[in-house]
């Protein structure tokens, strides 16, 4: 623990950002490290709580209290190798996941919790900066090769776990750069591309062959690489966005969010030089209320939107938890995210009816205010209120309404692999398919999640793939994993 009166003598502080009006004239990061002390001090808070359910809300099964009581005592690199030992990947997590963690802390009862995410970040930097985050490779190499598809937070863990097993492991990625959504689908100014790049480059050294702009399903068959190698693990996420279904769709202006943040991504690293899909001078409205539509809501900023609006046809959350959402469950509340910080419209309870346009461009969206009212059969549905009719103007429409399953088509015909009832890749309890020898990893199975759960489901499906081609096993468990499907 920290120190034992730390959560009584320190609140919880977070680094102060960048000014909003100017952080949107660029496409940098805006969340700075703590200053010298303050983190000490954010460690200090955690307490001597039993039983830390920090640890039970993280699916990796981080040993928070540990690096959080080994950064209080200044002892930065024992630190590190405590949060190393279970997360690849703590700088992606510390900018980007949403810290379960947190809502489990116990101070979160009736407390502020401790900045869990925030130190982990820091430690991780830390690390980088003093020249602590090495490259791994394996003493010896055990002659069996493994292809992981995707590049993803879950391909990426999969294919460091392996790797360090002593497996030859090459990534294939469709795009031409490495990273999945981390690189397309997540703007830099939540997370800078450097930061992937460096992890890349350490895990080339470590040994991992990396393949892009191979379409495993086009380019190559699902069938010709399972003949190539003795183990495939598909990661290729849940690609398959919810579309919208209203008349008026087919106008000039009605975008995905992939394809939006897509292009602009592109347009940062310097791929492209103008994205195709602009906000500049556009009266924006973004479907959805999620972290995707709060990234293009963030997108829309900086590209000069005239205006933003973002829907959601849920009622807004609660200021505080309800009787039903008890601690240490997820707490379901109202939060303002960095981009609505900056500027915007939000508005709940809008369920589009339709969209309409002059010249086949798109010039407003209809929609009706609804409540979720639950029927006679118990099953809740959205009833339109009378007189809720709402018109808002509209140059340009994204679409951010989550993700429904992988494109894995080809996977199918081509593998035979089964899909279950969502669309996703079924597996059992070793993140195996149907097929043998062929395993799946991250959101291609579990559906549309969070990174610290496709890391946590790449290195778990690293552990079956390793155990499998030994005979044995010899990658430790991720111990959050273990809680989650009973131990195995």
């Amino acid at each position: 623990m920290g120190k034992p009166t730390g959560f009584k003598e320190w609140g919880r502080q977070t680094p102060r950002k960048r000014d909003r009006l100017n952080r949107v004239r660029d496409w940098y990061e805006f969340i700075p490290l703590f200053d010298d002390g303050v983190a000490e001090e954010q460690g200090g808070r955690c307490m001597d709580c039993g039983v830390p359910f920090c640890m039970q809300g993280c699916p990796l099964g981080n040993r928070i209290p540990d690096w959080n009581d080994l950064v209080y005592r200044d002892q930065w690199k024992k630190a590190w190798i405590a949060l190393d030992s279970t997360n690849n990947f703590p700088d992606f997590t510390g900018r980007l996941c949403p810290a379960p963690c947190e809502g489990a802390c116990v101070l979160a009862v009736n407390q502020d919790p401790v900045t869990i995410e925030l130190i982990e970040k820091q430690i991780v930097e830390r690390a980088f900066s003093e020249g602590w985050v090495v490259a791994q490779p394996p003493r010896t190499r055990t002659g069996k090769t493994v292809a992981v598809v995707g590049s993803g937070p879950a391909g990426l863990a999969t294919a460091i776990q392996l790797n360090r097993a002593g497996h030859v492991v090459t990534v294939y990625e469709k795009a031409d750069r490495l990273g999945g959504l981390l690189r397309y689908g997540i703007p830099d100014f939540k997370i800078e591309k450097s930061v992937i790049d460096r992890r890349l480059a350490l895990m080339r050294e470590e040994g991992v062959r990396f393949a892009t702009g191979v379409n495993v399903g086009t380019d190559t068959t699902w069938s010709e690489l399972k003949v190539k190698h003795d183990a495939v693990v598909v990661a290729i996420g849940a690609e398959r966005a919810r579309d919208l279904q209203a008349p008026g769709r087919e106008l000039v202006g009605v975008h995905m969010a992939m394809e939006f943040l897509t292009q602009q991504n592109r347009v940062v690293a310097g791929d492209l030089p103008v994205s195709g899909i602009s906000a500049e001078g556009k009266r924006v409205v973004v479907l959805g209320g999620g972290d995707t539509g709060s990234d293009c809501l963030g997108t829309s900023h900086r590209q000069g939107a005239v205006s933003v609006t973002q829907l959601e046809l849920l009622p807004a959350p609660p200021k505080r938890r309800g009787e039903d959402n008890p601690w240490p469950q997820w707490p379901m509340v109202y939060r303002t995210s960095s981009s609505q910080e900056e500027g915007g419209e939000r508005a709940y309870s809008l369920m589009t009816r339709r969209l309409s346009g002059a010249d086949g461009k798109l010039t407003a969206l209809h929609a009706v205010k609804v409540t979720l009212e639950k029927g006679a059969d118990g099953r809740m549905s959205f009833v339109e209120q009378p007189g809720g009719e709402v018109t808002i103007p509209c140059d340009l429409l994204v679409l951010a309404m989550g993700f429904v399953s992988p494109v894995a088509d080809a996977l199918k015909e081509q593998l035979g692999v089964e899909l279950d009832g969502r669309g996703g890749v079924a597996v059992d309890a070793d993140y195996m398919t149907n097929v043998d020898g062929v395993f799946a990893a991250g959101d291609a199975h579990r559906g549309a999640s969070l990174i610290v759960w496709a890391i946590a489901e790449g290195r778990e499906a690293a552990r079956s793939v390793d155990a499998w081609l030994r005979g044995e096993r010899s990658l430790l468990p991720t111990r959050g994993m273990d809680r989650a499907f009973g131990g195995r």
